[in-house]
């Protein structure tokens, strides 16, 4: 039956109603971030945030990653990385760490899971250095009021 309708709705019309639905669903989740893209450039004046990485500033963004081993066994941050770290953050020299790293607050404190599995972490992306005032650890990124899930 051409121009079949469901409740004076066509088909055509109730099909693009749905796909809206999809992609307003996408929009909610927030954009994805990789650790590529997190930078520009390089220069002499060390790493220049990239275009993407500044335009997602203050928006919901999800990144994919490894926790690396927290300095407590239970804590309301902790930093993402690339690849796998064997080491925490504070237990070792700068010179140890990749540059490209992202610190995660949590809302509630979380018992972690092991460096080794990979997460997904959702949060509001902050730019820009900022030092912790409870354990002064200085930090170029940010993910806050995050949650994040093993993949």
């Amino acid at each position: 039956m051409a121009g079949s309708s469901f409740a004076g709705i066509s088909r055509r019309a109730l099909l693009a109603g749905l796909a809206g639905l999809s992609f307003a669903g996408v929009a909610r989740a927030g954009d994805s971030l990789t650790f590529d893209e997190l930078y520009g450039k390089v220069s002499v004046l060390g790493l220049a945030f990239s275009d993407k990485t500044k335009a997602l500033d203050g928006k919901s963004v999800s990144m994919r990653g490894f926790m690396a081993p927290p300095l407590k066994a239970e804590a309301k941050f902790f930093v993402l990385t690339e690849i796998p770290m064997a080491l925490c953050p504070f237990c070792s020299s700068d010179a140890d760490w990749p540059s490209n790293i992202v610190v995660v607050y949590i809302d509630e404190k979380t018992t972690f899971v092991p460096p080794s599995r990979l997460i997904e972490v959702t949060g509001t992306l902050e730019v820009g250095s900022w030092t912790d005032p409870e354990t002064g650890f200085v930090s170029l990124l940010r993910l806050v009021h995050a949650s994040f899930e093993t993949v």
